[in-house]
């Protein structure tokens, strides 16, 4: 049985439960982080140190950290297609998540916490404009690279387009004026499109 902890507010478990629901396994979901508590819990701290979501156990084997989660199941599950046998294909796809990790995360963060967690009247402007500023390029960068291939690591899905998905998720949700990109967008209604994006890609933000 796999048991899933973390509140789908947050990113890093939507991009799980994205990959869980794209596999087709089932799975439970128990609430914890931020008001639903449990991740300081003695319990809890002795299967992820680092207090945070998600954690996964999958029959007794518990793992985290979101997008080391996102490839283990798709390779303890099977799906090459997701998952590439091909070193190089499977490292061109592990890039991509690295890169939503390391820089378009972090790129889009304050903008996401100015603009939905913090209330209008304790907003740093200042932190949501730099923030924009840092992340929209990265999104050109993504529409530039959208020009010779139909996701993020070619012409098929794979575990490469599940994190970039939930951070386009978040920043299409934020209050801002989004500047079409057709290869991008037509890459999103894919996302969308696919029955594993319901209850992920469609929440609103909180």
């Amino acid at each position: 049985m796999i048991r899933l902890w973390g509140r789908l507010s947050s990113i890093n478990v939507r991009k799980v439960v994205l990959a869980l629901q794209l596999l087709e396994l089932p799975f439970e979901r128990l609430e914890a982080g931020d008001a639903f508590g449990v991740v300081r819990t003695p319990g809890y701290l002795a299967r992820n140190p680092n207090a945070l979501v998600p954690l996964l156990d999958d029959d007794g084997y518990e793992l985290w950290e979101s997008n080391v989660i996102v490839r283990y199941l798709a390779a303890r599950y099977g799906r090459e297609d997701l998952y590439p046998h091909d070193l190089r294909a499977r490292f061109d796809a592990e890039r991509w998540m690295d890169w939503q990790q390391t820089t378009l995360n972090p790129a889009g963060r304050d903008a996401f916490v100015q603009l939905i967690r913090i209330a209008p009247a304790a907003r740093n402007q200042a932190l949501a404009d730099t923030s924009v500023a840092a992340t929209e390029p990265l999104w050109d960068l993504l529409e530039s690279h959208l020009a010779d291939r139909r996701f993020m690591a070619g012409d098929r899905l794979t575990v490469a387009d599940l994190p970039v998905a939930c951070e386009m998720h978040r920043w299409r949700g934020l209050p801002l004026a989004w500047r079409e990109r057709p290869r991008l967008d037509a890459w999103y209604g894919h996302m969308l499109a696919l029955p594993a994006a319901a209850g992920v890609l469609d929440l609103p933000l909180s």
